[in-house]
Order: C-alpha cells, then sequence, then structure tokens
C-alpha cells in the first residue's frame, strides 16, 4: 500500500512500514507525517490481524531528519519547530502506544528525528554499516523528538551530552557496545533477521507483550510503589487472557504454546 512517501507491507501478522522518499535520503517532511499517520490508521483498523510492526527506511537510508529543502525560501515568520508539536508529536504518541511490538530496521544513516523514531523500537537492528547522529547542533537547533528523553534513559547523561553537543556520528557497532540498539547485522541479512524476529514476536501473547510495552515505557517516571501497582494491574489484564490460559496448558502438556494475540 502505497501512502505520502511511505509503503506498507503485510507479511502475515506482521506490518512493514518504510519511510520511502529516496530522493532526500527519506527526511521527514509534513507530506510523510500525514503518510505514517494514514499508514497507522490502516495498521490500527488492522489490529486484529496485525501483531508486530517492522519500521525501516527505503533505500539506503533509514531516516535523515526533517527535511529542510525549501526552508529558506519560507517566510521569515514561519518558525522552527511548529510542526513538533502538530505533526511529529502525534506520530511518537501513536507509536509509543501502539498495540504490538516495534521492530526498528536501521538500514542506513538515523539522523535527527530519524535517530529517534529508531530508538522508539521495542527491539533495534541495525546494519553495520548504518550510524546515528545527533545533527541538530549542525544547523543552529536543539534536540527534538524525545532525543533527551530517550537518550539519557539508554545510555547516561555523559554520552547524551557528548552526541548533542559535538554532533559527530555514532556507528552501529558502537551504539550496540553502549547498549543504544539490540543488534547489528551484515547489510545484507539486515531485512532477513528484522522479519525473523519480528514473527517471532508476532506469534506471540500480543496483550500480554502490549503490556510489557507498556510496563517499560511508564517505569522511568514511576515511584517503585507506582510501579509495583501498575505491574499487578497489568498482570490482572493479561491473566485474563486466552493466550494466558493456552500458555499454562502448553507448559503443563509439555508442548508449544499456539497464542492467538488474545
Amino acid at each position: 500500500m502505497q501512502f505520502e512517501h511511505v509503503t506498507l507491507e503485510f507479511d502475515g501478522s506482521v506490518a512493514i512500514l518504510r519511510l520511502d522518499h529516496q530522493e532526500v535520503m527519506n527526511a521527514v517532511s509534513v507530506d510523510m507525517l500525514g503518510g505514517l499517520s494514514d499508514a497507522l490508521d490502516t495498521i490500527e483498523e488492522k489490529r486484529d490481524e496485525v501483531r508486530c510492526v517492522v519500521l525501516t527506511g527505503a533505500g539506503r537510508a533509514f531516516c535523515t531528519g526533517a527535511n529542510l529543502q525549501g526552508r529558506n525560501n519560507q517566510s521569515r515568520k514561519t518558525k522552527a519547530g511548529l510542526t513538533l508539536e502538530t505533526g511529529f508529536h502525534p506520530f511518537l504518541r501513536r507509536i509509543r502506544n501502539l498495540h504490538c511490538p516495534i521492530v526498528t530496521a536501521v538500514n542506513g544513516p538515523a539522523a535527527g528525528a530519524g535517530m529517534s523514531f529508531a530508538l522508539l523500537g521495542d527491539m533495534i537492528l541495525c546494519a553495520r554499516s548504518s550510524y546515528f547522529l545527533q545533527a541538530f547542533r549542525r544547523i543552529g537547533l536543539v534536540p527534538d523528538c524525545g532525543s533527551t528523553w530517550l537518550l539519557p534513559r539508554l545510555i547516561g547523561k555523559a554520552r547524551s551530552v557528548e552526541l548533542s553537543l559535538m554532533g559527530e556520528r555514532l556507528p552501529a557497532e558502537k551504539a550496540l557496545e553502549w547498549g543504544l540498539v539490540n543488534r547489528v547485522y551484515d547489510d545484507g541479512a539486515l531485512m532477513e533477521e528484522a522479519m525473523k524476529l519480528a514473527r517471532d514476536l508476532a506469534s506471540g501473547p500480543t496483550i500480554a507483550l502490549s503490556l510489557i510495552r507498556k510496563l517499560y515505557w511508564d517505569s522511568p517516571e514511576n515511584s517503585f510503589e507506582e510501579q509495583l501497582n501498575l505491574e499487578f494491574q497489568c498482570q490482572l489484564r493479561a491473566g485474563d487472557t486466552q493466550d494466558f490460559r493456552e500458555g499454562v496448558g502448553a507448559f503443563l502438556e509439555k508442548r508449544p504454546a499456539q497464542f492467538k494475540g488474545k
């Protein structure tokens, strides 16, 4: 399915969402944000069928940040950052609250907003040639799209500030060493490995996996007692699913579980 600078495919219960504006290395425009919104609408309409999403880029880049083409021709009254709350933030919030796991397959440069998009994955897989870049200081702006929330929680303040102040590339191998990403593969193997992982997640207990996502997203803002209560509430919900009953039955019968995502 083709949307504005975005393609969406379905492989069984896996949705493959590709940023696809290769002429600008998948830089994000208002049009692309609209395409992403439409694609997420389609995924939500199929939420009973879609049990994992793979987010990647078409061509040789994952996403090189915001599309600045034509910026010099805009009115001086147009303020940088206005599209954050109207375009970027709704997309980021929808990804955070998605009903199923997300695998990001970082197939090339992930810069600026593209780096934030990549880091929203529950499992972050990288091509060996890919790299991350906090590019904002190069154009006189500050990090956005949640990067100043995500990065310190993933790699600590010192490394986060260094990436943002220096604007230096972070190669995939170094990102793996820092604990920023989960796995690095040879370029040609990336999508095969991403799909293998996505299919494994898609065959799992989808409701429990979505609750696991919620627990870890909410954890940094909660006190210990608040997190204990959230675990309690989530466990009550997970324990009321068909998949829980199937999982226990499969364990007792010493057979593989056949989860239905319900």
